[in-house]
């Protein structure tokens, strides 16, 4: 203020000066201006000041009570409280059918009335896992005699995409001490979680068990075992051999792609009816979905960037990744179901989309480019499903 006030005593100064008085018309013109002028630049110079606050400095306001958002839920937590059917302690939890349901359908066909555990219940639910016997039926064996926890969820997820190269890892990441064998406490990191059926398997119900890695890799194959069985014969309608136009079904069953009408128009016109596909040839193919990121890197290999594919190259680049053929009559399957233009060929960049989301069962993540950024968008998902869910448990997964 005090520099507005010295620039009005030089105005006031220049405007009674002898000269100014000889040329007062030109006073009166020029004044004027100048002080509207000035006016105008201060009155411009104060609003862009305040354009942000859009207040004024005489404005008065009562302070503002903002609520927190609320967190956002990712997508697996949502499948999680949606599949779970049973609540203890006033925690959602899947039973064992629970899980292989969410892995296998889209949506639950109804809203699930949640039953309510007591502690008796749950207290045989954690006798009858601890005597359950390994095999790739034992989801099925145990049905909803049993609670799995969100963290637990989280982890048989990661199970099930897993490749076998993985499963050492995944025990070294539990293995916190390194004595070759995870106890119950490194499972739960500080074990203040609820006892489960997986910890009453894994330890047994008073948790004194030790868990080696050949049970753990044993449990690791027949639980992806068990899915491929009960997937297979899902779409197999329980027959012992899937059509080849039931296992293309299989392949576009979770995929939200802007080409699945071609797709599903190539597989009504190209594939043909009457020809089978064994469960062998189909656990084949799975083990080539859980590969799928050595199988992008190879297909670098022995492919130019973004060029068709033929199924020689493409038969190569599987080899490569899983050290396993693929069937002719999944090959034939595949191109006839993906090839776009009829040329033999197929996209490797719009098959990797598909398989993607076959991988992902659904649970589709935040759009990347690229197969790296499609690994970054599995880490990132989960990861943030992982911070759900230490915040009550602590599991180190």
């Amino acid at each position: 203020m005090a520099g507005w006030g010295r620039f009005a005593a030089v105005l006031r100064n220049v405007l009674k000066s002898p000269r100014s008085l000889k040329s007062l018309a030109l006073r009166r013109a020029v004044g004027p201006g100048v002080l509207g002028s000035v006016i105008g630049t201060g009155l411009i110079c104060y609003y862009q000041y305040h354009a942000n606050s859009r207040t004024l400095p005489f404005a008065v306001h009562a302070a503002e009570q903002k609520e927190a958002p609320a967190p956002q839920l990712s997508a697996r937590k949502i499948r999680f409280i949606q599949f779970a059917s049973v609540v203890y302690e006033q925690e959602p939890y899947m039973t064992p059918r629970d899980f292989l349901f969410s892995v296998m359908l889209e949506n639950v066909d109804r809203k699930l009335q949640k039953r309510v555990l007591t502690t008796e219940e749950v207290n045989n639910m954690l006798t009858a896992a601890s005597k359950a016997r390994a095999g790739n039926d034992l989801f099925r064996t145990l049905g909803d005699n049993g609670l799995l926890s969100y963290t637990e969820y989280l982890f048989l997820l990661t199970i099930m995409t897993k490749p076998r190269t993985g499963f050492h890892i995944a025990f070294k990441m539990l293995d916190v001490d390194g004595n070759e064998h995870v106890d119950k406490k490194e499972f739960l990191k500080d074990g203040e979680a609820a006892n489960t059926t997986l910890q009453a398997y894994f330890f047994g119900k008073k948790g004194e068990k030790k868990l080696q890695y050949q049970e753990f890799r044993r449990f690791m194959e027949d639980l992806q075992a068990e899915v491929q069985e009960m997937e297979f014969l899902q779409f197999s309608r329980g027959m012992d051999t899937m059509r080849r136009e039931d296992f293309a079904e299989w392949l576009l069953h979770y995929t939200n792609e802007e080409d699945n009408e071609i797709y599903w128009e190539n597989m009504r016109r190209k594939i043909p009816a009457g020809q089978s596909i064994t469960f062998d040839e189909f656990k084949a193919f799975c083990l080539f979905t859980n590969n799928l990121e050595d199988f992008a890197f190879s297909m670098k290999m022995v492919t130019e960037a973004n060029r068709p594919v033929g199924m020689a190259q493409f038969k190569r680049a599987v080899r490569i990744a899983t050290g396993h053929d693929l069937s002719e009559n999944v090959l034939d399957t595949v191109f006839k179901l993906f090839d776009m233009d009829g040329d033999n060929c197929l996209s490797h960049k719009e098959f990797i989309g598909v398989m993607k989301d076959r991988v992902l069962r659904g649970l589709k993540v935040q759009h990347q480019n690229g197969i790296s950024g499609y690994w970054k968008c599995v880490k990132r998902e989960t990861l943030k499903g992982a911070q759900e869910a230490l915040g009550d448990t602590g599991c180190p997964i």
